[in-house]
């Protein structure tokens, strides 16, 4: 019997455990990191709702369980960042700590390139302010 082979981006990162330790290091660098300060702000001071969150949106952007349309509806990223004051600084802040959680996450080069790559992108997308 042939093994199937994993074709998703949740699957190949290990599924739902993996991504859930994604989520924990990436606010775990949000949280410390004095060069991640800004965005740090912008959230509330208990971050169970801001992990619960992007662990149920990423879950589903991978290719996992729609978790987070389920529960909320379409994601709607930029409106529902809109009342925050993005720019390239904020964004490279969410990049930073995201890079460093992806840094520690057990992934091939490339993967982890093509992912860090895509999530730029969506990032790139929440600026909302000129700089």
């Amino acid at each position: 019997m042939i093994e199937p082979t994993k074709t998703s981006p949740y699957e190949l990162l290990g599924g739902e455990e993996a991504v859930q330790s994604l989520v924990d290091r990436f606010y775990f660098y949000m949280d410390t990191l004095p060069e991640a300060a800004d965005i740090r702000e912008m959230h509330q001071q208990n971050l169970t709702a801001a992990r619960q969150k992007l662990f149920k949106f990423l879950s589903g952007w991978l290719g996992g369980p729609d978790l987070y349309i389920r529960e909320f509806g379409h994601p709607r990223l930029r409106m529902r960042h809109f009342p925050f004051a993005i720019g390239a600084a904020e964004r490279d802040q969410w990049m930073l700590c995201m890079n460093k959680a992806l840094d520690e996450m057990p992934m091939s080069d490339e993967f982890r390139k093509n992912l860090s790559r895509a999530l730029h992108q969506v990032a790139t997308h929440m600026i909302n302010q000129g700089e």
